[in-house]
């Protein structure tokens, strides 16, 4: 009486889908371009669809400028810290030199051309030296006496513009003289002899009374006697001495006779001795001597720890 429908196989095909399956090609596309129409029908997923240009959100786009605010940032800085380190390197260069010197007034002009063609051969010789902190004063100084032993030293003393520097040259101090065979020769403190003085000319000079010819004077002049005589002066002054004379005793160019000012009693040294052991000595004698009021012709220091007086 009842029947059951049928299957759903058997439901009429709704009008839509059988338009759409039995509507002729008439586009005159191929088949991969009907492939391609498949992908939008009902019921599929879309899996393969992507944009070509996808557009980017207020974030992404926030996110890119600071990435690139950061890049550039770095590349400025670099540069930035290049171009401070190579100011840097110009200011420190020392390409041209200009002499000077010290405050020290002096009694007579002098030449800074030559001091300063011996800077240069030295900073030629040594170019990481050219650098103001990579130089190496003492050696620079040691060089420049080689050739020119009146100075004492040269040190940087500013620097006037890029890749130029100011260089003070001391010159030494002259504690004694002596002249030999008409060519004077002078010591300072540290026992240097030179010929060219600079300063007021020292009122120590040796009285030559040894009867030594004027050859063997001046070997003498070029090795001992002069530098010991410059020490004496020196360790005499530090202990409050004023050394007004120095003489060569006849027929010995080992010996010398120092006299002081306001004191009567002069002392022989020996340059085979330190000047500062007899020094020492000859101070402890005078001492002794003026305590017990007694005013010898002249005290022996050359024999350690036998002062002897007369």
């Amino acid at each position: 009486m009842f029947s059951k429908r049928s299957s759903r196989g058997n439901e009429p095909v709704p009008r839509r889908r059988r338009l759409a399956d039995n509507e002729p090609d008439t586009s005159g596309k191929n088949t991969s371009d009907a492939g391609s129409k498949s992908q939008f029908r009902r019921n599929q997923t879309l899996s393969s669809y992507r944009h070509n240009t996808p557009d980017e959100s207020a974030r992404q786009k926030a996110h890119h400028l600071s990435s690139q605010r950061r890049r550039m940032s770095g590349v400025f800085s670099i540069v930035f810290f290049a171009v401070v380190l190579l100011l840097l390197l110009l200011w420190q260069l020392m390409a041209q030199v200009q002499v000077t010197t010290s405050t020290k007034q002096l009694s007579m002009a002098f030449d800074g051309a030559s001091y300063a063609k011996s800077i240069n051969e030295y900073l030629m010789l040594n170019p990481s030296q050219r650098l103001r902190f990579a130089l190496n004063e003492a050696a620079l100084s040691d060089f420049v006496a080689v050739d020119f032993p009146e100075v004492e030293a040269v040190s940087v003393s500013g620097t006037p513009g890029i890749a130029r520097a100011n260089m003070t040259v001391t010159f030494r101090t002259p504690l004694a003289g002596w002249l030999i065979n008409g060519k004077q020769y002078y010591v300072d403190a540290s026992g240097v002899v030179f010929e060219k003085n600079y300063y007021d000319a020292p009122g120590v000079q040796i009285v030559d009374e040894s009867g030594v010819t004027p050859e063997q004077g001046g070997a003498v002049v070029g090795t001992r006697l002069l530098g010991f005589l410059g020490r004496v002066v020196a360790q005499a002054q530090s202990r409050g001495y004023d050394v007004t004379k120095a003489v060569l005793p006849q027929g010995t160019t080992r010996q010398v006779d120092v006299y002081f000012d306001t004191i009567a009693t002069r002392v022989k040294f020996s340059i085979d001795r330190g000047a500062g052991e007899q020094m020492e000595d000859a101070d402890r004698s005078l001492k002794f001597l003026q305590a017990r009021a007694t005013s010898p012709e002249y005290i022996d220091v050359r024999v350690a720890g036998r002062a002897a007086y007369k």
